[in-house]
């Protein structure tokens, strides 16, 4: 007999956002918070994919346009974007995403390894792909999103 938290360990919990018309989704552990795009303070000599920074609860955090990062065609910020907020070991900062949609709970089993063709060279932040009714949703590390050179861009800039 599989106990209820054997079943939990098999299965994690994603945060689901599109980008344009491209669903993303990221584990949703590293999420601290998911917040409406507000006062966003641009940042002189930052990398053109950081949009700024802005103030949480005292604290400050670096946002990137993840449509921009991911070399997206340009959009406009409309009701439905968010900033996701991210907590990682040693980095925080906010994602500017188009709008998120749900929260779900996905079988670990369900997630498709990336093809090696798109998780070369900075790709390298792409998990996996799931499947959900007819739509594919690309898995995204986000702990991978920023290469090491950038968070260290970011830290010049004093703004990481």
């Amino acid at each position: 007999m599989v106990s209820p938290k054997d079943d939990q360990s098999k299965e994690i919990q994603i945060v689901v956002f599109k980008l344009g018309s491209e669903l993303f989704a990221s584990d949703i552990n590293p999420v601290k918070e998911i917040r409406r795009v507000d006062e966003i303070t641009p940042v002189p000599q930052a990398p053109d994919f950081v949009e700024g920074i802005i103030s949480l609860r005292g604290q400050i955090f670096p946002v990137i346009d993840l449509g921009k990062r991911f070399n997206k065609k340009q959009h406009e910020l409309t009701n439905d974007s968010r900033i996701i907020v991210i907590d990682i070991p040693g980095s925080q900062y906010g994602m500017i995403v188009d709008s998120v949609t749900e929260v779900q709970r996905i079988k670990k089993e369900d997630i498709e390894v990336a093809p090696e063709l798109v998780t070369r060279g900075s790709q390298k932040f792409l998990q996996g792909v799931v499947k959900k009714e007819q739509k594919l949703i690309l898995l995204v590390d986000v702990e991978k999103i920023l290469t090491e050179g950038e968070k260290k861009e970011l830290e010049k800039a004093e703004i990481a």
